[in-house]
Parts: C-alpha cells; structure tokens; sequence
C-alpha cells in the first residue's frame, strides 16, 4: 500500500527519485500514465494489468469506456527504477501534468500520484471541506 506525501525534484532529464518507501513495491517495474485532475498516476505493473484487465470487460461500444481507455494507455510509459530509485517521465506526461523542477508523489493507496506543488495545494484546499463532509457518507458512524 502507497500511503504519505512527499516532495522530490525532477532533475533536468526529466528523471523523478521515487520515495525510498515505495522503492521495493516498484523495483520490477511500473507504468506511468495520465491520471484525473492533471496529475500523473503511477501503478505496478501487477495493478496495471488488473485495471486493463478490467477495462477489456468493459464494453468498448461504450463512448464513456473508448475515451477512457484512449486517455490512459496513449499517455502510459513503462519504466524499470535505476539503482538510485529514479524513473524518468516522459516530456509528453510532464506537460500534461505542468511538472517542472519541484513536484509533490503522494500515495494512494494501490497507485502513486505525482502533482505540480500549487495544481496539489489547490486540491486540497478544494477538498478539504468536502473529506470531512464525506467522511459520514463513506463510513457511517464513525
């Protein structure tokens, strides 16, 4: 499990020094691809092929389901840490996410988000009060 927040910087080949914790979870490799609100989504390459697994069930007649799958895999990159932890990410996928020098890797659970600094500081401010509105629906009671 991914979990924390953490502040690494891109170097100037565009290479990333993944957060020493999750290092062993993604030594054998990973995909990195676009991932909702602008920001890039970082998966295993076990967790990747559970979600495109999934995404073969789905019914590609739907619009929804073709637009999905365009965004995910034509922005996906495989790539293996270097012996220091670093990956690189592509100039396609920096630009999307308008990552320069300092960048935010947060954990999510089951995948690794990479964010520009002001575009993650926005979504929290954002979100901040709809977590604890939310908290009542999710887990009723606690």
């Amino acid at each position: 499990m991914f979990v924390g927040t953490y502040t690494p910087k891109l170097d100037d080949k565009g290479r990333l020094f993944l957060p020493a914790k999750f290092r062993e979870q993604l030594e054998d490799g990973l995909m990195v691809t676009r991932g909702q609100e602008r920001c890039l989504t970082v998966y295993s390459h076990a967790e990747f092929a559970l979600l495109t697994e999934r995404l073969r069930e789905a019914s590609l007649t739907n619009k929804n389901t073709r637009d999905y799958v365009r965004m995910l895999t034509s922005g996906a990159f495989s790539e293996v840490p270097d012996k220091q932890g670093r990956i690189t990410i592509a100039p396609l996928l920096r630009s999307y996410a308008s990552l320069q020098k300092d960048v935010v890797v947060i954990g999510s659970m089951n995948r690794v988000e990479i964010w520009d600094p002001t575009s993650w500081e926005t979504y929290l401010a954002e979100q901040e009060q709809r977590f604890a509105d939310l908290s009542e629906e999710i887990f009723p009671g606690i």
